[in-house]
C-alpha cells in the first residue's frame, strides 16, 4: 500500500511539475514574441522522449494543485525538502495573477482600467468539458478581478450556478453567450476550453478577447494571448 500511494504521488507529481515548466515556458515566449502553442505542436512532432503539456491559467481539481504536497509535508519529517515539487507549485499558482496581468494589458491597449470594466471569465469547471470546479482557477480569476474594481461574469454550460466554495462566494449565474450579451462586455477571458462554447460566435462579436487556453491563433488587435 506504501508503494501505491507513492505510485499515485509520483503521477500527480510528474503533471504537477511538468505544467509548471510549460507555464513558465510560456512566460519566456511571450516575452520573445514567440507563440508557445506552436513550439509545443512542433516538439510534439519527435516519436519518442517529449510528452505535451499545455500552459494555462492555473491548477485545478485535486490530484495536482493539492495532493503533491501531501508528499512535501511529508517528506520534511524524513528530512528532505521537496524542492521541484515547491518550485511547481509556485509557478502554477501564480498564473490566475499573471493572466490578470494580461487582462490589465489589454483593457489598457483600449485606454481602459481593469476597475469598471465589464469582464466575462468563459468557464468556471478547472477542465474542459466537465462540471467540476474543485480549486478551479477561474473562481480566483474573478476573485482578482472584483478585488481590482471589475464587474464580472462568467458563461460555463457545465455549471449553472457559481457554487458554494471554502474561500469565494459568489451570487452568479452562467451567462448564455449571445451576440448581445458578448458585445456587452469590455474583454472575454478564455479560461477553460470547453467544446460546448462557440469560438467562431465569440471571436466575431466579443470586443476584446484574452485567451489563457491557446484557443485562438491570429487577430493580434482584439485578442491578446495569457
Amino acid at each position: 500500500t506504501r508503494a501505491a500511494e507513492m505510485t499515485k504521488l509520483l503521477e500527480n507529481i510528474h503533471r504537477a511539475v511538468n505544467i509548471g515548466l510549460v507555464n513558465e515556458m510560456k512566460i519566456v515566449a511571450d516575452r520573445m514574441g514567440i507563440d508557445i502553442f506552436e513550439v509545443i505542436q512542433a516538439a510534439a512532432t519527435k516519436p519518442f522522449g517529449f510528452v505535451p503539456y499545455y500552459p494555462g491559467p492555473g491548477l485545478g481539481g485535486h490530484c495536482i494543485p493539492i495532493d503533491p504536497f501531501y508528499l512535501t509535508w511529508k517528506a520534511r519529517a524524513y528530512g528532505v525538502n521537496t524542492r521541484f515539487i515547491e518550485l511547481a507549485g509556485e509557478v502554477n499558482s501564480s498564473m490566475p495573477a499573471y493572466v490578470v496581468g494580461k487582462v490589465a494589458d489589454a483593457l489598457n491597449s483600449r485606454s481602459r482600467s481593469v476597475k469598471g470594466s465589464r469582464i466575462l471569465i468563459l468557464g468556471l469547471a478547472y477542465k474542459k468539458d466537465v462540471d467540476d470546479t474543485r480549486e478551479s482557477p477561474s473562481a480566483e480569476l474573478i476573485e482578482l478581478l472584483v478585488h481590482k474594481g471589475a464587474q464580472v461574469d462568467y458563461s460555463d454550460p457545465y455549471v449553472p450556478v457559481f457554487p458554494h466554495k471554502r474561500n469565494y462566494q459568489y451570487n452568479l449565474a452562467s451567462v448564455a453567450l449571445t451576440p448581445e450579451s458578448l458585445a456587452a462586455y469590455d474583454c472575454v477571458v478564455v479560461a477553460t476550453h470547453h467544446q460546448a462554447f462557440d469560438y467562431a460566435l465569440i471571436q466575431r462579436h466579443a470586443a476584446l478577447i484574452v485567451d489563457a487556453r491557446g484557443v485562438y491563433r491570429e487577430d493580434r488587435q482584439r485578442i491578446f494571448r495569457a
